[in-house]
């Protein structure tokens, strides 16, 4: 099973970390596997590319352990950035909640809550 569970300060995602195998098939034929590695791709590529913000993450190929921190999600001076990134992470979020219907025996969603200057 693969467990997943997002940061987030207040209102805004700012993060996540991912652990362990789905499951679901063969090492080289998990496509779940597959699937969640280049959504975290997508998410990393994109806020440090697109949105131009930092990204802190660390990926163990061995343990297959990924933590993604993104503090501008809730830090960066520009508003619509920290709307963008948070928007993102948060989309990812519910993303995976939608796929634990038909693969709940594989995926483990969960979040952290921090208190923010939004509370």
């Amino acid at each position: 099973m693969t467990k997943i569970t997002f940061f987030r300060r207040g209102k805004a995602y700012y993060g996540f970390h991912e652990s362990g195998h789905t499951g679901w098939g063969e090492s080289g034929d998990d496509v779940l596997c597959a699937a969640l590695s280049a959504m975290t791709m997508l998410i990393i590529n994109t806020i440090e590319v697109s949105y131009g913000c930092d990204v802190e993450y660390i990926i163990d190929e061995k343990t297959t352990d990924i933590t993604v921190r993104v503090p501008g999600a809730y830090s960066h001076p520009d508003e619509r950035k920290r709307y963008a990134v948070s928007g993102l992470l948060q989309g990812y979020f519910l993303q995976l909640n939608d796929m634990l219907e038909d693969y709940y025996d594989y995926l483990d969603v969960d979040e952290v809550i921090e208190p923010g200057e939004d509370d």
